[in-house]
């Protein structure tokens, strides 16, 4: 990280620098497996047409869409703080038609600016280890959700597979900084991308964070040998109640 920065303003200089690239850098991250995962999420969420999304920290606005084609005339809304990232998914969201369904809003994950009860279902996609304080994020996204609404995290994860684990870590930390100096002309944001994996929760920790906050009914799916994992919460009419234990899926 750089000296001098917080790591709030050293995650935003990372994106708005990569953003260029980085929907071509984000399947060479995940083996070109980041759509299956997607695929896999939203076949979980089942969203409901006429339901109300926010995807928390966009991005370029993949899996907003995603969620503004499945809900179809829902209201949908992409945060996130860097506006060069909101600017390439704006292009997208225009291409599908949908800019009068998918409002983006640049903001903070850790204070969301809406107000309680807002949404049926709050995403966030490959960004929860990035963020300064991840309970804090996923309080507000609870916060935001109405009662019954789920919360959703998708993030890569710890690999759950020993013979794999080190082949991965290798690719993660040697291979992917040269590819982001070859191909986004990224070498230290993409060498510090894995730095930020090292220290976050596994898929089992991070099914007891969501627990902790509050959420209900946790699940957690562990992907493509746990290199990601997919969790979800339900928000519950009183959400610092104790709640029951997570369900863990191998």
């Amino acid at each position: 990280m750089q000296q001098g920065k917080t790591k709030e303003q050293f995650v935003h200089s990372v994106f708005e620098k990569i953003a260029p690239k980085y929907d071509l850098m984000n399947s060479i991250l995940s083996f070109r497996r980041h759509k299956a995962w997607r695929k896999f999420t939203m076949d979980k969420m089942r969203v409901k047409p006429g339901s109300s999304t926010i995807d928390v920290c966009c991005g370029t606005c993949d899996w907003t869409i995603s969620l503004a084609q499945q809900s179809r005339t829902g209201p949908t809304v992409g945060l996130d703080f860097s506006q060069n990232m909101l600017d390439y998914g704006a292009v997208k969201v225009r291409e599908k038609g949908l800019d009068r369904q998918i409002r983006l809003v640049q903001g903070n994950a850790m204070s969301l600016p809406f107000e309680d009860n807002a949404f049926d279902y709050a995403t966030i996609g490959f960004a929860l280890r990035n963020v300064p304080d991840l309970k804090q994020v996923l309080r507000e996204m609870q916060r935001v959700v109405k009662p019954g609404g789920l919360v959703v995290s998708l993030e890569l994860s710890q690999p759950t597979w020993k013979p794999f684990r080190s082949l991965y870590y290798f690719y993660f930390q040697k291979v992917l900084p040269l590819l982001g100096k070859l191909i986004a002309k990224s070498y230290e944001q993409y060498k510090w991308l894995p730095e930020s994996l090292k220290h976050f929760p596994d898929h089992k920790q991070l099914a007891e964070i969501f627990r902790g906050t509050g959420l209900e009914k946790v699940e957690a799916y562990p992907l493509t040998g746990g290199i990601a994992a997919l969790h979800i919460g339900v928000k519950g009419n009183s959400s610092q109640e104790n709640q029951p234990d997570a369900a863990i899926h191998s």
